[in-house]
């Protein structure tokens, strides 16, 4: 089996390539196809791959190269994991709302249109090269916003591209903990958006813990969650959010604290891995424990301005370990080339699963993966309150979707102008107006 990861020179490649490793069943991946824009990253993570691999005899072949078209034929899966834009883009998304007032963050508010507005373009015509020259293979989709970037390939691609997130893995294997259960062995009731979703309930030998849990001020407060949104918040939702919402539950604090910063999160990340790049590429520097060193001090430092917003203090030892998407991808692929039944929460297309959208509406709830491909399970309809947040979001999703189609710049205000987070459509139009100006590929768009 072959797979084409595309943005292959990305810092958390070694990540997915460790995964593969692990894998010695028959069926597994043989070889791995990085592509990438960037010679001196794609290079620099070669490197690292092929310290990885040193002393495991069946590791995955490594191909590293620049050509589009050369990457995809041949693959069985394709993984998409681009940035378009770099961590110069983040930054400048984050730098242009918060001038604004706004919060920034890469897929939520301003931050994520921006994102999406030049990423959608991006993700569409991979999808078109990738229908010809690879019809048969499935993709899994992890380029945020990864829950529009996935709606707008499917278009093309239909089911046969699945997108995935470490954030509700993360956030079931926490509860799951806390509340001493296996979390390869519970059933986690959660639904809604791709960083806009809520645990409603975690099964045991088909009983619901999760009130067990919200009665527990003790629980409550051991776990990342607990201690971000508060105890007496999450007893009032009756459920454990998705760690992005306190963008949304908090957005006052949050906001405060990123203009309060020395550097935005996007500007931290570009200085942290230009340096990891520079030295992956000494002869001298062993890669691997370069990259080792990066990604601990990332796991460390993440949402780091939400937690000091809400006094939560630094992260617990536990919750340093990387979210695990690779982990999802792995089971991903391995239900569908082997047909090993699996339950994993995806980014897939609605049909009928959540009620309140339409059919083809990408939303994030548990499927039931097989050689067929991932199939959503019914969920029971969310509250008013996170069904109104849904609703609001997927509608900002249909006119970032609208306006890289169009190239309308009415389409793009309208994405801006009716997120939750973003309190004028005066403030839309600037805020349109500021990333055109920071970004050519938007320059379209500014009317």
């Amino acid at each position: 089996m072959r797979l084409t990861i595309l943005g292959g020179g990305g810092f958390r490649v070694p990540l997915v390539y460790g995964a593969l490793l692990g894998d010695h069943a028959e069926g597994r991946i043989t070889h791995v196809t990085l592509h990438d824009l960037d010679p001196g990253r794609l290079a620099a993570v070669a490197r690292v791959l092929a310290e990885q691999a040193e002393g495991v005899p069946d590791a995955p072949a490594v191909t590293a190269i620049t050509d589009l078209d050369e990457a995809l034929r041949g693959a069985d899966f394709v993984f998409s994991a681009i940035r378009v834009g770099g961590l110069e883009g983040r930054a400048a998304d984050e730098r242009v709302a918060l001038a604004e007032g706004v919060l920034g963050q890469e897929t939520v508010g301003a931050g994520g249109i921006a994102y999406g507005l030049r990423t959608v373009p991006v993700a569409v015509a991979l999808a078109r090269r990738i229908a010809v020259l690879a019809p048969d293979a499935w993709v899994i989709n992890f380029t945020n916003p990864a829950g529009m970037v996935t709606e707008a390939m499917s278009r093309i691609l239909g089911d046969r591209v699945v997108g995935i997130c470490d954030s509700p893995v993360g956030l079931g294997r926490r509860v799951a903990r806390v509340l001493g259960a296996d979390p390869d062995r519970v059933w986690i009731d959660y639904a809604g958006l791709n960083h806009l979703g809520w645990l409603r309930g975690l099964r045991i030998d088909g009983r619901d813990e999760l009130p067990r849990l919200l009665a527990d001020e003790e629980l409550l407060g051991s776990f990342e969650e607990g201690r971000l949104f508060g105890p007496e918040w999450l007893r009032s939702l009756g459920a454990v959010p998705n760690e992005y919402l306190h963008y949304y539950y908090f957005n006052r604090e949050a906001v405060a604290s990123y203009r309060g910063a020395e550097r935005t999160r996007g500007a931290y990340l570009l200085d942290q891995q230009a340096g990891f790049y520079a030295e992956a590429a000494k002869p001298e520097v062993r890669a691997l424990d370069a990259w080792h060193r990066t990604l601990a001090d990332r796991e460390a430092t993440y949402m780091a301005h939400n937690r000091e917003a809400a006094g939560a203090g630094d992260r617990a030892e536990e919750d340093l370990e990387p979210g695990g998407y690779e982990k999802v991808a792995l089971a991903l692929m391995r239900a569908i080339a082997r047909g090993e039944r699996a339950t994993l929460i995806l980014n897939v297309r609605n049909g009928t699963a959540l009620p309140g959208l339409d059919a083809d509406a990408v939303v994030e709830v548990p499927c039931l993966v097989d050689a067929g491909g991932a199939r959503p399970v019914a969920a029971d309809p969310l509250p008013y309150h996170a069904m109104g947040l849904v609703t609001a979001v997927k509608a900002v999703e249909r006119e970032v979707l609208a306006a890289a189609e169009s190239g309308a710049r009415a389409d793009a205000v309208r994405a801006f102008a009716l997120h939750p987070l973003v309190d004028s459509v005066a403030v839309a139009r600037r805020l349109l107006d500021g990333y055109a100006a920071v970004h050519p590929g938007l320059a379209y768009l500014r009317g």
